[in-house]
């Protein structure tokens, strides 16, 4: 008997909700470093086990290592990841992606003295981290620095591009 496993095909809707939050905070080298966070709720219609294994697929297919190396997108010029910043905006693009958000003034002043975004794309979906509601500091601390929701992200330094 044989035993095929079946692959299912990549599916935006299964995703989930997608939320990109920007903060900035301090670096060792005691500047700001401006950080993304990548996430899905979860709520995809098949449930958050298929927005995870969806959410690595989209990094994985992208040359991005779920739980692996930091990617330097500052010397990978073809890396199909790109983190525009204009007009106090933020956009994240890759394919099938397109998810902006508006960073806080430091954010922006971070990434300017920088030129780059440390971006954490995890799978670990974060349902109470809704769109549009307000994420207090510790919250987002313990979301963003717990070993789950480390080990399970793509880390990826995105050089920050302007249309000047």
């Amino acid at each position: 008997m044989t035993s095929t496993s079946e692959t299912r095909p990549f599916r935006v809707a299964d995703l989930g909700t997608l939320v990109v939050m920007p903060w900035s905070g301090e670096a060792p080298d005691g500047s700001d470093m401006p950080y993304l966070l990548a996430y899905s709720l979860g709520d995809a219609a098949d449930g958050p086990e298929v927005t995870a294994s969806a959410i690595e697929r989209l990094l994985t297919d992208n040359g991005l290592p779920v739980g692996g190396d930091l990617v330097d997108g500052t010397e990978r010029p073809s890396l199909p990841v790109s983190l525009l910043v204009e007009s106090g905006q933020a956009v994240l693009n890759m394919p099938s992606l397109n998810a902006q958000c508006v960073p806080p003034p430091e954010w922006l002043a971070a990434v300017e003295h920088r030129g780059y975004a440390y971006l954490v794309f995890t799978t670990r979906p974060w349902p109470e981290a809704e769109p549009g509601k307000p994420v207090e500091l510790e919250a987002l601390a313990a979301f963003a620095g717990a070993d789950e929701t480390l080990n399970a992200a793509a880390h990826i330094v995105l050089p920050a591009r302007s249309l000047r």
